[in-house]
């Protein structure tokens, strides 16, 4: 009764915790594939448990506490997995339900040092769901995704950030900077 007593008062305690506290219960370093990634500070860790598409995954929250969270997911399916970077793009740009030309999309290539990173920008109504899955897809309107594709001999890793506009757009830098960092 003692461990149950004391185990009931540690969850309630840790559920009172601010945020940017439990955020950092998480590591704060993590690898996906051959890139090392710094977790930004604010941004909290999400366990992806057995996943075998999901590497890491990461919560935005939104700081009005009335608005939807952003999630970052990272994939890796190691060399030669998942198809391309075009076929991947095209993917992606493919989840929201309005044309790519209405989009607002925007394709940026980089290189940093050896490795090419893709940056891939689109805003409208997201489709979320896993497609082809058999779940219905969920429309989500005033959406935005920034993913960012980092090319490796080893396999690519695929980051894809999706969430309201207004909690995307303030976070792109942030998302741009993780990224880029884990290729220098």
């Amino acid at each position: 009764m003692k461990r149950l007593c004391a185990l009931l008062f540690t969850l309630t305690f840790l559920s009172t915790l601010p945020l940017s506290t439990r955020a950092a219960e998480g590591p704060g370093k993590f690898k996906v594939g051959e890139f090392e990634f710094t977790r930004p500070a604010k941004w909290e860790w999400v366990d992806v448990g057995n996943s075998p598409m999901r590497k890491a995954q990461l919560k935005v929250t939104s700081t009005d506490k009335q608005s939807a969270n952003a999630e970052v997911v990272f994939y890796y399916f190691g060399e030669g997995g998942a198809g391309g970077t075009k076929a991947n793009v095209d993917r992606w740009l493919g989840q929201f339900q309005e044309p790519r030309e209405k989009l607002n999309s925007k394709i940026e290539d980089v290189t940093v040092g050896k490795h090419k990173m893709t940056l891939v920008q689109a805003e409208g109504t997201y489709m979320s769901g896993m497609p082809g899955a058999g779940h219905p897809a969920i429309p989500q309107a005033n959406s935005m995704l920034l993913g960012a594709i980092l090319e490796s001999p080893q396999g690519n890793v695929f980051i894809k950030m999706t969430g309201p506009d207004k909690l995307v757009k303030a976070s792109h830098e942030t998302f741009k900077k993780m990224a880029r960092s884990a290729l220098e």
